[in-house]
């Protein structure tokens, strides 16, 4: 008889635990549709948030929705940082659309598909204060059509 009360509480305690272990608190979640589906290298998409607390960890995850029929397996954006004290880094990300077989990462509906990107997974920042996160395309290709819009995502972890 124990053993089946065991058997029947691992789940539940399994699932309390890994509510608690996954535990993030959203601090920003913001998302901007770009005109027409076709980004221009002079429409970068800017995101600005606060951060006070400097001790704790969060995650920077960055949405992006596109076409079903875009032409590309990946993205190549510039991602600019702008820190409280007016400093800024620049680093140039590729966002990996599609597998090598193809096929899209992410969620596709109908002509349309979102994918959530992990950027950093434990960023620390230094000081508090508004921060601003600008996101660039950086394609061969301008404009780029078929992304539809950016969102910007900033969990804090316990």
């Amino acid at each position: 008889m124990t053993s089946i009360n065991l058997a029947r509480s691992l789940p539940l305690a399994l699932f309390c635990f890994l509510l608690t272990a996954c535990n993030t608190d959203l601090i920003f979640d913001e998302s901007k549709d770009i005109p027409n589906a076709t980004w221009s290298y002079d429409t970068p998409i800017g995101f600005d948030f606060e951060v006070q607390d400097t001790t704790k960890a969060y995650q920077v995850l960055l949405d992006l929705t596109h076409a079903g029929d875009f032409s590309y397996q990946n993205c190549y954006v510039q991602i600019t940082t702008r820190f409280p004290n007016g400093e800024e880094k620049k680093q140039p990300v590729s966002l990996e659309l599609a597998a090598q077989s193809g096929i899209w990462n992410g969620e596709c509906s109908g002509n349309e598909c979102t994918i959530e990107i992990l950027l950093q997974a434990k960023a620390k920042f230094k000081q508090p204060g508004k921060h601003s996160i600008i996101v660039e395309q950086f394609m061969r290709v301008n404009p780029l059509p078929g992304i539809k819009s950016i969102g910007l995502k900033i969990k804090q972890l316990e």
